[in-house]
């Protein structure tokens, strides 16, 4: 089962990376047990330049995980950044900025931390998993993904088994789960051909995620001043 993002024409034109409004643009697809998803195609204009800078720039590191009897390499690269940490890219302020002006009534605390996610050919991939750690394994989350570089799909199913979907996300392209989504849900990035890249987008592809956790209603209430505001939970920018 498809569920297909229209590809980002709007890298066609040299221009510089900049963010386009969320607003009536995001457009929301409910799964089921509470899990949603929310599209917004070409969120970022000119993103090409950001995908080269960051790309290049960006300290990236492999990781690696023991499978079974053995440890083997994580076939993506990937950089995380905390709360304190600068960003490698103003545009990543302003699209973390933005995104938590966007979702301010469903979650207020907003965005606290980022990670990037460098897949580097087609056979870079991640398998099928839920972001299940900390308090997302009893409690919603939100994922927010920027894609950049050449089109690839994230693929979801529900977890324990049912039909998949698939979102081809395209440059410039956002994409954000939430809801009970990684507890009820499994997302994966498959492995891909080289031979279906698009001439006109760099081969390779670059997410820029940012997460945070629901706090308990009463941290919510800004209005309370005896209330202290509690720092935001650890995250890992990268699924395991």
């Amino acid at each position: 089962m498809s569920a297909g993002v229209q590809g980002s024409i709007f890298d066609l034109d040299a221009e510089s990376p900049r963010l386009r409004d969320l607003g009536s643009h995001v457009e929301r697809r409910v799964l089921t047990n509470g899990a949603w998803v929310d599209l917004r195609p070409g969120w970022i204009a000119g993103s090409t330049d950001l995908f080269d800078a960051l790309r290049d720039d960006v300290p990236w590191r492999a990781e690696r995980r023991r499978m079974y009897d053995r440890v083997v390499d994580v076939p993506r690269l990937v950089c995380n950044y905390q709360a304190s940490d600068e960003l490698p890219d103003p545009l990543l302020v302003d699209a973390r900025a933005a995104l938590t002006a966007h979702y301010r009534d469903e979650l207020p605390e907003g965005f606290a931390t980022a990670g990037l996610c460098l897949y580097r050919d087609g056979s870079d991939s991640v398998a099928w998993h839920g972001d299940r750690f900390g308090r997302g394994a009893t409690h919603d989350t939100m994922v927010a993904i920027v894609s950049l570089g050449s089109p690839r799909p994230l693929a979801l199913r529900p977890r324990g088994g049912g039909a998949s979907l698939k979102f081809t996300l395209s440059a410039g392209d956002l994409l954000v789960m939430g809801g009970s989504c990684q507890r009820t849900w499994e997302h994966a990035v498959p492995a891909w051909s080289v031979a279906d890249a698009e001439p006109r987008f760099p081969v390779g592809r670059l997410d820029s995620r940012s997460r945070w956790r629901r706090r308990r209603a009463w941290h919510q209430d800004r209005r309370r001043r005896d209330v202290r505001e509690p720092r935001c939970d650890q995250w890992r920018s990268c699924d395991r």
